[in-house]
């Protein structure tokens, strides 16, 4: 990041570099990762984006994409739990063989 974002002069590198790697230190590598992306692309949410996020940015953006892949996974395992519906269902099995109409005749007659 330090090679995309300019830094103040004040800003002591080392120390900077201590603290993102304190905020990531139980992260997952491809979490840090996809939070480092959204920084450079400029889609994390940051107070201004012309300068390096603080380590507490860092941090929240990597928890974001940690949630954000495990709601994936999970969606993921749900969808391949499930068997695929059947195109149209029972229902539109019915109508397209004509049974809805006559069971809706029958029940009205």
């Amino acid at each position: 990041m330090f090679s995309c974002f300019p830094q103040s002069a004040l800003a002591d590198a080392e120390m900077q570099l201590r603290g993102y790697l304190a905020a990531v230190q139980d992260a997952e590598l491809q979490d840090v990762e996809a939070a480092i992306r959204r920084f450079i692309r400029g889609e994390a949410k940051v107070d201004n984006a012309q300068f390096c996020p603080s380590s507490a940015q860092l941090s929240i953006e990597v928890r974001e994409r940690r949630l954000m892949r495990e709601l994936t996974a999970k969606r993921a395992s749900l969808g391949a739990s499930s068997s695929p519906p059947q195109r149209g269902g029972e229902v539109a099995r019915r109508s397209r063989d004509g049974e809805g109409s006559a069971l809706r005749e029958a029940k009205a007659g």
